[in-house]
């Protein structure tokens, strides 16, 4: 009953009869590897406290839970930050004056980013809207998870680690300007985007893909941060040995253009 032709049918089966869930979430079979990919929003809002029942049965159902970054472990990943030069000579007077003009409505003194590269910058003003729309890293998924998985001695798999994000982000060109000039171009699109992803949990999830999403990264940086790292996790999944795997990835991952789900199923076909 394990032959290529009964699991080729098992997935045509499935894919008639799709699991509906109260999050964000499908199931997929990889052969003998049976996947629950969860879209996670790293950080949320004290109602996605606790982790939906449903959920936490699937965590205790499976043989590991699998996440981009264990974000338990200590140390700040922006201890070796070097000081780099003020940002009047790195920016052009554009995005400087757009910063500044943010920073004032923020209550937030632009100064304090003077030596920062950019993508630190980018990622410490997405981290302050997000506190401002009432999230918190305690109430993130993949940390709740985390914690749900440790608690219950269930080995944890991460497909990056926060090491890797790091240097991924170090290693954008121009220190990562790109992601600040979006950051501070899409900034309103953004908080709706964030609000959604909330909604997806504290509402409805998505009905079906592709799920239309509104354009916050430009098309190389979208690459880097989205189709490259989705396209190095099919392998990394693929290559799971056989067992019951809880994924859990940033929500953006499961849906859009060259979503994660997506590619697994063109590498079965």
């Amino acid at each position: 009953m394990n032959s290529p032709i009964w699991q080729r049918l098992w997935q045509r089966i499935a894919a008639l009869f799709p699991s509906a869930y109260r999050w964000p979430a499908m199931d997929m079979r990889l052969g003998d590897r049976q996947l629950h990919l969860t879209g996670s929003i790293h950080m949320g809002t004290r109602n996605m406290q606790p982790l939906p029942a449903g959920l936490l049965r699937q965590l205790q159902k499976a043989d590991a839970l699998i996440v981009e970054a264990d974000i338990t472990r200590g140390g700040s990943p922006f201890a070796d930050t070097a000081d780099l030069p003020p940002l009047h000579t790195r920016l052009d007077s554009a995005t400087l004056t757009r910063l500044q003009t943010l920073c004032r409505d923020l209550g937030l003194e632009s100064t304090l980013f003077d030596t920062l590269p950019c993508w630190q910058i980018a990622l410490m003003l997405q981290a302050h809207q997000a506190q401002r729309l009432g999230l918190r890293p305690e109430y993130g998924i993949d940390y709740q998870l985390l914690q749900a998985a440790k608690a219950a001695d269930k080995p944890v798999i991460e497909l990056e680690g926060p090491e890797t994000q790091i240097a991924l982000l170090k290693s954008l060109p121009q220190e990562g300007r790109a992601l600040l000039v979006d950051t501070l171009e899409h900034w309103h699109t953004n908080a709706r985007l964030l609000q959604t992803m909330i909604s997806w949990w504290l509402e409805a999830p998505p009905a079906q893909q592709p799920v239309s999403l509104p354009a916050t990264f430009g098309g190389e940086l979208s690459d880097t941060l989205m189709r490259n790292r989705n396209q190095q996790w099919r392998e990394q999944l693929l290559a799971l040995p056989s067992g019951r795997y809880l994924v859990a990835v940033g929500a953006l991952h499961l849906y859009g253009d060259d979503n994660l789900p997506g590619l697994l199923k063109q590498k079965q076909t």
